[in-house]
């Protein structure tokens, strides 16, 4: 039975204004980003001072604090600014931190052990394997990806006692959180940093490959509406979600008060009687008033994707909304003893807190006694202080005088005991020095790699499709392939892993219970010889690690390591070997640790991993694992693929956790760039095989092979060079 009580409405606060309103519509808790490492970039955020401010005006009124540092970081920014933005709100008491970076978790665990970590939705968790590992890491929050139903979250709720935080309103991603390169690759600006440029709001045209495109080209395929879950907010709590978390530090003060205030009514009325529970249709429309894209939509809790959940234009709707914000006041009551030659003393209390001041000294008039009501008047003047008088008693003998500077001055010294009073459980104590990764080996690594270039490198390579596996298996240039479960299964059963290193590539995005099949069949493939796992996501990686198979692992890039902590963190996990970001430049990755990496130097990028169907929301869903192709308005076409059975055992249930890859335009390819490479001081290099016909794949692989491995010249060959050069914002 939930607990309505214990419930926590988090709204979000893009400046000091929208705190502040956010708090007074009701807010329990409020998220926002200080000066650094925030994932909205471009929202007004706060300035240390103010980040320190709020912290205490939240703690004076029993509300919570998170700071969201929930993007990745580059080895110098976690070396030389990560302590120092974190050291004073630690101190200060901040409630929890929000983070993606497994370094940046890594680092504030070891570092700043009694601050509570929160998994932010750009870890991409999607079931319980993935929650229980990073309840292992101390992680005491964990906000899913927005896909997740509301039975995944009730299992995840189960298998776990981490707290749990979704999103009930405001905008939607169509890409996973975490799992879109597209601002970044297109145009420099990356998701993960913060600074999403939004092309998922733009129009787009839709065909089949080869076939004609739509007519319509202002149609938005991949702008999805804003999600409003008035209406399911039993059945969300009900499933075991304890924070409730909407969107908007982006969004004016206004708005922050007026969709915290509907959601706090609704809250209070959950508290009340369960069974009375009944959305007003006024209140409704209030919220779509406020802003909305073609609509609203509940998300993803009581469906997978569809086409309703598609705006198809990025027209923003807004009315002005009559809402006045008001800063929650604290109520105090206060105690004044003014008697002739003896001090004046003030006391004051909120609650069990309580400051006593005694200064100066009461005098008899000469001549101009000080009446009460000037007094008065003078003590309850509060200021920009959080408090409000709920009783002021003033206790006076005699004709007297007391200097007004001596009674501001009692009031300012003993309100601001009091604050302290109020704040002192909160206070606590940071490590004189931050604690960083052990970099035993590391130098030795630098030395050996600035020495030498690695001549002949391990060339590893992935694919999809059986055509593209048949012509990598012939190649003697390759140390090992990647292969889905079908083709592994039938290159095992014919013994090939005699002749190559044999790795399982388990779903770009895992959901559900993995297939019985599927972990029995991996478990022999192992015994006989397979190597390993290609892991790309928590909960992929969750469901090895309890069977015991985490030593077999190869991270993909989509398990991010941007900085030497990260490569730390999965190094202790004993893993074999990380993949290298694909948005850090050539010399961001020279300084990086990539003793463990595996660099990947061809491919189409995958800009975007979705639950959302171009093909089914273009209303040609039929099951089938085919392709659509949307063309861009400079007439750049990306291929849309379809996953409908990701296990790919040829078993499992067709389209309950299917998913959309969207790849880039042209493919990826450092061919040229060789001799840089080799530098890197990577373990190895990796082709990556999605869209390739037979021929391609082939030729692809010739040429690459014959530049790495033999030093032969690259061709003219057209490959975009991602962030190799220019690194992302």
């Amino acid at each position: 039975m939930t607990d309505f009580s214990k419930v926590e409405l988090l709204a979000p606060a893009g400046s000091y204004e929208a705190f502040e309103a956010a708090i007074g519509a009701g807010a329990d808790a409020v998220y926002l980003g200080g000066p650094d490492f925030g994932a909205r970039a471009y929202a007004k955020n706060f300035t240390q001072e103010e980040l320190v401010r709020a912290i205490r005006t939240a703690h004076i009124h029993g509300k919570k604090l998170y700071l969201t540092v929930n993007t990745l970081l580059k080895n110098r920014e976690l070396k030389e600014r990560l302590y120092d933005s974190l050291k004073e709100v630690y101190e200060e008491g901040l409630d929890a931190v929000i983070v993606q970076d497994m370094g940046v978790l890594r680092f504030i665990r070891n570092t700043f052990p009694e601050l509570p970590i929160h998994a932010s939705t750009q870890m991409t968790v999607t079931g319980p394997e993935g929650m229980k590992f990073l309840e292992s890491l101390g992680v005491t929050r964990v906000v899913p990806a927005r896909e997740l139903s509301l039975k995944e979250l009730s299992d995840m709720h189960k298998a776990s006692p981490v707290e749990i935080e979704t999103f009930i309103h405001g905008a939607l991603c169509y890409s996973f959180s975490g799992q879109c390169l597209m601002s970044s690759i297109l145009g420099g600006r990356s998701g993960n940093r913060g600074r999403c440029a939004q092309p998922c709001r733009l129009p787009y045209q839709t065909g089949e490959p080869g076939g004609r495109f739509s007519k319509e080209k202002e149609n938005c395929p991949l702008s999805l509406k804003d999600i409003c879950t008035l209406d399911i907010l039993p059945e969300i709590l009900e499933a075991g979600v304890m924070s409730l978390k909407i969107e908007g530090r982006m969004k004016q003060p206004e708005y922050t008060a007026a969709v915290t205030g509907i959601y706090r009514k609704y809250l209070d009325i959950l508290k009340e009687n369960r069974a009375s529970y009944k959305v007003d249709e006024n209140d409704r429309k209030f919220l779509l008033d406020a802003f909305n894209r073609g609509g609203s939509c509940q998300g993803y809790y009581k469906q997978h994707n569809g086409p309703d959940m598609v705006a198809f234009h990025n027209h923003k709707k807004t009315s002005v909304i009559s809402v006045k914000t008001f800063p929650m006041k604290k109520k105090i009551r206060g105690s004044l003893i003014l008697y002739p030659e003896s001090p004046a003393i003030f006391q004051v209390s909120c609650g069990a807190a309580e400051a006593v001041v005694s200064m100066g000294e009461v005098q008899y008039a000469k001549e101009h006694p000080m009446e009460e009501a000037r007094i008065r008047q003078q003590m309850e003047k509060l200021g920009n202080t959080e408090f409000v008088w709920e009783t002021l008693d003033i206790e006076m003998s005699g004709q007297i005088f007391v200097p007004v500077k001596v009674l501001n001055e009692l009031r300012r010294t003993a309100l601001g005991q009091l604050e302290e009073e109020l704040l002192k459980k909160y206070k606590r104590k940071a490590e004189k020095k931050p604690v960083y990764a052990c970099d035993r080996g590391l130098e030795e690594w630098k030395s050996l790699k600035q020495k030498h270039t690695l001549e002949r490198p391990l060339l590893y390579a992935s694919c999809e499709t059986k055509e593209q596996a048949e012509i990598l298996w012939n190649s003697p240039d390759l140390a090992g392939l990647y292969l889905p479960f079908d083709i592994m299964k039938e290159f095992m059963l014919q013994d090939r892993y005699r002749e190559k290193e044999l790795y399982l590539s388990l779903p770009r995005i895992t959901r559900g219970a993995m297939p019985e099949e599927y972990l029995k069949e991996a478990s022999q493939w192992i015994s006989m010889g397979m190597r390993g796992f290609l892991v790309h996501d928590l909960e992929g990686y969750g469901m090895l690690r309890k069977a015991g198979f985490q030593k077999h692992c190869v991270a993909d890039a989509s398990l991010y390591t941007w900085n030497d902590e990260a490569c730390a963190f999965w190094r202790e996990e004993e893993i074999l070997r990380n993949t290298m970001p694909m948005e850090l430049n050539e010399k961001e990755l020279l300084h990086r640790d990539s003793r463990d990496s595996e660099c990947i130097i061809y491919g189409y990028l995958p800009l975007m991993i979705s639950a959302q169907c171009v093909r089914k929301n273009s209303g040609r869903c039929d099951g089938q694992e085919k392709t659509m192709v949307l063309r861009d308005r400079y007439d750049k076409e990306f291929t849309s693929s379809c996953f409908c059975h990701p296990w790919k055992t040829g078993t499992t249930k067709g389209r309950e956790y299917c998913y959309n890859i969207i790849y880039n335009s042209i493919p990826y390819g450092l061919l040229r760039e060789s001799s840089k490479v080799k530098k890197l001081g990577a373990a190895s290099l990796r082709l990556a095989f999605t869209l390739e016909s037979e021929k391609e794949t082939e030729k692809i692989l010739k040429e690459f092979a014959g530049v790495y491995l033999r030093g032969q010249a690259a061709s003219a060959r057209e490959f975009t060079k991602g962030h190799f050069k220019r690194g992302a914002e």
